[in-house]
């Protein structure tokens, strides 16, 4: 007959769940840390990546700003020319 001894009538060994856990824990936070940051630095990436284009965007709506409000000074200026000319014919 063979004598089967059981978990529980074993006893629990807490010293050596205590050092698994006191060297699992610490790995699996410093894992999850490592990982929480890479991902935040892919977003903090991609943030400055659209951060440019968009300052590249504002950069070129200037220019255009700028050609925009010399075309319109010279329209004005026939517009006014044009309109002196009315005058002086009416």
């Amino acid at each position: 007959m063979t004598h089967i001894t059981t978990l529980a009538s074993a006893g629990t060994n807490y010293t050596a769940i205590g050092v698994l856990l006191a060297i699992l824990v610490p790995i699996c936070a410093a894992v999850a840390v490592i990982v929480w940051n890479y991902y935040r630095l892919q977003r903090h990436r991609a943030d400055a990546v659209a951060m440019a284009s968009y300052r590249k965007l504002a950069e070129e709506a200037v220019a255009n700003m700028t050609g925009l409000r010399a075309d319109m000074a010279k329209l004005a200026e026939n517009v006014s020319a044009v309109e002196q000319l009315m005058r002086d014919v009416g």
